[in-house]
């Protein structure tokens, strides 16, 4: 599930308290056998927790494939069962990037680094470290900045260098070197996730070391040659979709994730310890991509053929729903004929004693109540309404969708590498399953369902600050600022008059340039505090009051 979990408040609704203890059938059987073989190997070490992009990932595309295959759906990817998206990483130092100072070479990512909005650029001087002339490199030591705002809780190095490096350009400079001769760590690296607007000059950073050898004598004269290169970070993240083609008006789609977060290298994990170790998800999402599986198995001979079924494996969910974002826009049926979307995230842990699972998305049509209300399983259920949430339902309710979210709850093992195959509890899932078989099919003569649009939950959690803008950040978005995905009812965004598709690229004295910006930012408010916001709307670059 997507690092950052909702707090709904949600409405528990009993299908049935207590109930009598059934035979298990041979299919049950055999579902109960193949849930186990599936997130057994899917929460393998050897896949190395399924990492967008990784060889771990492909061979749990190339698993669910073969699965796919072997049940008997079609293929409906763009490339046979496959979905290929691109997942930008942000920006990486380029290959030819190279420094050299009196003849000396630094060395890239050790001794010094551009940052990453300075443009392709490749210059030679012969500067005067003392002195500032135009069409030259001009020198910061960034001693004094430092060491004057020791005690500001509010200073913010990486926004007073943008802003310094422009003055700079303003006033001829070539190119900015900074360095740092404080006893204060500067705490400065190259951030590939920085999405400010490319400088017009290239900005440097030389490390202590080599800035002691060269920079000491503040007369000194140095010769430069320096070329900058910033690339793009990509890499590849794969859905994978099966069909089965029942020649109705109407699809289904049926949905979970299978990524998970490798070795937690996105910074999205929960594990405290400094090691490196494997996250192998069992629950999150194996346990997901295991009931769509068997989802597949059951409606391939269901007689319930009034809507088509499309199963979708998405990757990319870890890192802000980057696989279901992409389907939508990019999808291999006709979106007006689908009827409704089914999202299973999380479905492996269900409490034996409460036996409660909860189901989002129950506001997003009006038959949602009258079907769950009728169920009978051995289910408790908790009932939420909203149509978006922290997993790749959201990405269907935004187009209009009706959606479910079935989910069995919160763990101490959540995005840590403690969450194991053998903690899984199979027998619930597989009730679990029973319960979806039977509201698909409750719904099966039901036609085209109708839509409707319900509160917006909040796709991150603000816990851990004093205030919330509202807005549900668009992760997969690469361009500078934040943009909204969307925007939350009643809400400051929402009452100062920002909508889904804004680009926030201000909030009071601090740029936003990335996420990470933007969550330092909150951290800085309070409630009743009033800050004016820049933001883009289409070419228009606008400004509102929020207050938090």
């Amino acid at each position: 599930m997507f690092s950052n979990i909702s707090r709904s408040v949600v409405v528990i609704l009993f299908l049935s308290a207590c109930s009598s203890s059934k035979t298990i059938t041979k299919t049950d059987t055999q579902t109960l056998d193949n849930l186990k073989a599936h997130i057994q190997y899917l929460a393998d070490d050897k896949l190395e927790g399924r990492r967008t992009g990784t060889e771990g990932e492909r061979l749990a595309m190339e698993y669910i494939t073969n699965q796919f295959k072997a049940i008997g759906l079609s293929p409906k990817g763009t490339e046979y069962y496959t979905q290929t998206f691109i997942v930008n990483d942000g920006k990486q130092i380029g290959a030819v990037t190279t420094f050299s100072i009196n003849g000396d070479t630094l060395e890239t990512g050790k001794d010094f680094f551009p940052f990453p909005y300075s443009p392709d650029i490749n210059l030679e001087a012969l500067p005067a470290i003392a002195v500032q002339e135009a069409e030259m490199p001009w020198f910061f030591d960034l001693k004094e900045s430092l060491e004057e705002n020791k005690t500001n809780p509010h200073f913010d190095l990486p926004d007073y260098i943008r802003t310094n490096a422009k003055k700079a350009k303003e006033r001829g400079a070539s190119a900015v070197i900074l360095y740092n001769t404080s006893a204060i760590d500067d705490k400065l690296v190259f951030d590939g996730k920085d999405k400010s607007a490319q400088q017009a000059i290239p900005v440097v950073y030389v490390a202590k070391a080599p800035a002691k050898k060269y920079f000491s004598d503040n007369a000194a004269s140095l010769n430069i040659k320096l070329r900058v290169s910033i690339d793009e970070k990509n890499r590849q993240g794969f859905n994978v979709l099966g069909y089965i083609d029942n020649k109705a008006a109407t699809t289904v789609v049926l949905g979970a994730h299978y990524d998970h977060l490798g070795y937690g290298e996105d910074g999205n994990s929960r594990h405290t310890a400094h090691e490196l170790a494997i996250h192998n998800g069992a629950d999150d999402n194996a346990s997901g991509t295991a009931a769509l599986i068997e989802l597949g198995r059951k409606l391939k001979s269901s007689k319930a053929t009034s809507n088509n079924y499309l199963f979708i494996a998405f990757s990319g969910e870890e890192l802000g729903l980057y696989g279901s974002k992409y389907f939508v826009e990019n999808p291999t049926i006709d979106l007006k004929s689908v009827n409704y979307m089914i999202n299973m995230d999380m479905v492996g842990r269900l409490n034996d004693s409460s036996k409660t699972v909860t189901i989002g998305g129950y506001g997003t049509s009006p038959i949602w109540s009258e079907v769950i209300n009728n169920q009978s399983a051995p289910l408790a259920i908790k009932i939420d309404s909203s149509g978006t949430g922290p997993s790749d339902h959201t990405s269907f309710y935004r187009k209009d969708i009706p959606v479910l979210f079935y989910f069995t709850g919160l763990h101490t093992d959540y995005h840590k590498p403690s969450d194991d195959a053998d903690k899984v509890n199979y027998e619930g899932e597989q009730q679990i399953i029973n319960h979806i078989t039977k509201l698909i099919e409750s719904v099966n003569d039901k036609g085209k369902l109708a839509f409707l649009k319900t509160r917006e939950a909040q796709t991150t959690t603000s816990a851990r600050f004093s205030v919330s803008m509202g807005i549900m950040p668009d992760y997969t978005y690469s361009g500078e600022g934040v943009k909204a995905d969307g925007v939350s009812e009643g809400k400051p965004a929402q009452k100062a008059g920002l909508k889904a598709g804004d680009i926030i690229l201000q909030i009071g004295e601090y740029n936003i340039s990335s996420m990470e910006t933007y969550m330092q930012t909150l951290g800085k408010l309070k409630k009743g505090d009033k800050a004016k916001v820049k933001f883009k709307r289409g070419n228009e670059t606008l400004e509102v009051l929020v207050e938090f």
